[in-house]
């Protein structure tokens, strides 16, 4: 009997690029999802098309974030489910408001609001007061980022950002650029891709620290050492995420809040704070 060929779908081709991003074979992934293996085969070789709430079981079962949720409802023929709405329309109020509270109560210790890209979105007065301590800001963020995006991890990263100013970079460095290669893998996206690109062109990166082991467990919590002349600040980071979003924007939103971690920086941080607010 002649066997038949089937070609390959968008569909079947993201299904099994995500199951492989997750590291999972089609049995694994057809215990989690509760979709029989022949089925996910099926799927991923072309010889069947999902429904759209097939979609959703196997995203939920990948953890797949919502903007790559659309990109597969319509690689199968559907209609997107997510809006992806600007921070700042009427749509998205509510958010901005709440994000707003969480900065203005988190001062005078920084905190902001990135994207999956880590680019600026919102900061507080506390972390501005933190930025003015490398010099001028928008001299810094031209350095670093040029007319591009303000980005948090060039700023961060860039031989004339921040770099020159974090004492522990030997520890903070590879935990950072642990948690990009991480993010990359689990959610791709051209800026990350750019950064890392970037980074990879960087000689004094050691390659070790672009090679991480794939079972390396990622911190909860940044600690960062600033050094800026006779000022000495001890931080650790912690980020947040909505819990259940509903727009991509929502979805891809994130706050990273620092704290002293000891008495000394969180004086300073209250003094530089006072400062900042006498000389405006």
């Amino acid at each position: 009997m002649e066997q038949l060929a089937y070609e390959q779908t968008p569909f079947g081709a993201l299904l099994r690029s995500w199951r492989s991003a997750r590291r999972l074979s089609q049995l694994e992934l057809s215990l989690i999802s509760n979709v029989s293996q022949r089925h996910l085969s099926f799927l991923e070789s072309g010889r069947g098309r999902p429904s759209r709430q097939m979609i959703f079981q196997l995203a939920g079962a990948l953890d797949i974030p919502l903007r790559e949720q659309n990109d597969l409802l319509q690689a199968a023929g559907f209609a997107t489910a997510f809006r992806c709405s600007p921070l700042d329309t009427r749509a998205m109020e509510p958010v901005r408001q709440a994000l707003e509270m969480v900065l203005a109560h988190h001062d005078p210790y920084p905190a902001i609001v990135v994207d999956r890209d880590w680019n600026l979105l919102m900061a507080n007065q506390g972390m501005n007061t933190l930025l003015a301590l490398a010099g001028e800001q928008e001299s810094l963020w031209q350095r670093t980022c040029g007319d591009g995006p303000r980005n948090i991890m060039r700023l961060c990263l860039h031989p004339q950002g921040l770099r020159p100013l974090i004492g522990n970079w030997e520890v903070a460095a590879p935990t950072i650029m642990a948690r990009l290669l991480r993010e990359q893998t689990t959610a791709p996206s051209e800026g990350i891709s750019s950064l890392l690109s970037m980074l990879r062109e960087d000689d004094s990166i050691p390659l070790r620290w672009h090679q991480p082991e794939p079972s390396q467990q990622l911190a909860p919590v940044l600690a960062l050492e600033l050094v800026v002349g006779d000022h000495r600040l001890n931080l650790f980071s912690m980020i947040s995420t909505f819990g259940t979003p509903q727009d991509v924007t929502t979805d891809e939103l994130r706050v990273e809040t620092s704290f002293p971690a000891d008495t000394a920086s969180a004086s300073l941080l209250r003094e530089l704070a006072a400062h900042s607010r006498a000389g405006a």
